[in-house]
């Protein structure tokens, strides 16, 4: 669900947008757009999973009108997605799951693995007598969690994928003289778009494809990607400073707090795969944030040094608002796996579909109706 901005905007504009994707932008996909917003009309009557706006007895699917006439905006919260039980990237899949990447599997699984044998690990320190608490051993633990739940959000969240009826927002076509087409897609092209060919979708605001996740890291996945770097890094440190605390007690104390053999062993394989992470992590965790400060990705700015290495101008940088990552509800809300709610789902993601337009446009026409 999101916040569709600017609900009061003229209906010579919604007449314009519907007319304009009626003449084929993107005419591959032309009548299955308007076959599926005929079907929309068709099942108007139907019990839609989002919200229901209500008005002199006529019902709205999925749009939610606020009727305070301080705030210029209204509630989206119909769901466009497949509700087939089927894993895949495509259109008609109801589970986002990169099927195609065994290797990426493997990564991915081995990432669980991992997490779960340092947790393993702690919690055998913590029961064999060492200088660990046991609240200490829970609190590890419970970051383990948190990370493997923004792992499961990551790998399972659709990353911003662009339908094949997709078109361009209406603010975009007084600055852009052109709007990209996909080759591999044919369909229409956002910017800061790229076609992922393991995944074989194009991805909005894509940053790239990542196989520890095995799952494209874009704008509508990102918060969890963020949030998978920063538990696992500060997991890493954690590790490693239980480790060293129970080192220099057991040390200076000169007593039998020492694990035994094939437990310290177990330590010493976590405390290297621990630090190796946490350079790791940190070094993903300074790419992702100087990503968000130059509001471009790694493919990006992958491209921006070949320009320039050409002689091309540098274009000037444009951060990325902090709400186009975790959303636009309460601050605690960006802690936590969550899925975000966007001010203006269409302009984060580059894009809108003829099917929210037409939701739009039957809600304008109620509003002047009744207004």
């Amino acid at each position: 669900s999101h916040v569709g901005n600017g609900f009061h905007e003229s209906k010579e504009k919604r007449k314009k947008w519907l007319v304009m994707v009626e003449g084929s932008i993107i005419s591959v996909t032309r009548w299955r757009c308007w076959g599926r917003m005929r079907g929309l009309l068709l099942r108007e009557n139907r019990a839609w999973g989002g919200l229901l706006a209500y008005d002199n007895g006529n019902r709205f699917p999925g749009a939610c009108m606020v009727d305070d006439p301080t705030r210029d905006y209204y509630t989206d919260a119909h769901n466009d997605y497949s509700y087939a039980c089927s894993f895949g990237t495509g259109e008609t899949d109801g589970v986002w799951m990169n099927t195609r990447d065994g290797a990426g599997f493997v990564m991915s699984a081995s990432v669980w693995a991992t997490i779960a044998y340092s947790a393993l690990t702690i919690i055998l320190l913590s029961e064999s007598g060492a200088a660990v608490p046991t609240y200490v051993a829970m609190a590890y633990c419970s970051i383990c969690a948190m990370a493997l739940a923004s792992h499961a959000k990551t790998t399972f969240t659709d990353p911003g994928s662009v339908p094949h009826c997709a078109v361009p927002l209406e603010s975009s076509l007084s600055s852009l003289s052109h709007h990209e087409m996909c080759s591999q897609c044919q369909a229409f092209k956002p910017p800061g778009c790229h076609h992922c060919r393991i995944c074989g979708r194009c991805v909005s605001r894509m940053d790239h494809h990542c196989p520890w996740t095995n799952n494209c890291i874009g704008a509508s996945n990102l918060k969890h990607f963020i949030l998978f770097l920063l538990y696992t890094w500060l997991g890493s440190i954690f590790a490693l400073l239980i480790f060293l605390w129970n080192y220099v007690i057991c040390h200076s104390q000169k007593s039998s707090c020492y694990p035994g053999l094939v437990l310290m062993q177990l330590v010493r394989l976590t405390a290297v795969i621990c630090f190796a992470a946490f350079l790791f992590l940190t070094s993903m965790i300074l790419n992702v944030a100087l990503g968000l400060i130059t509001g471009q990705g790694t493919i990006d700015r992958l491209k921006r040094k070949a320009e320039e290495a050409q002689g091309k101008e540098e274009d000037d940088w444009q951060p990325i608002p902090l709400e186009d990552v975790f959303g636009v509800e309460g601050f605690w809300t960006w802690f936590l796996p969550t899925d975000p709610i966007f001010g203006n789902h269409d302009r984060v993601l580059g894009y809108s579909i003829p099917q929210r337009l037409l939701r739009e446009e039957m809600l304008d026409k109620n509003y002047g109706n009744n207004g």
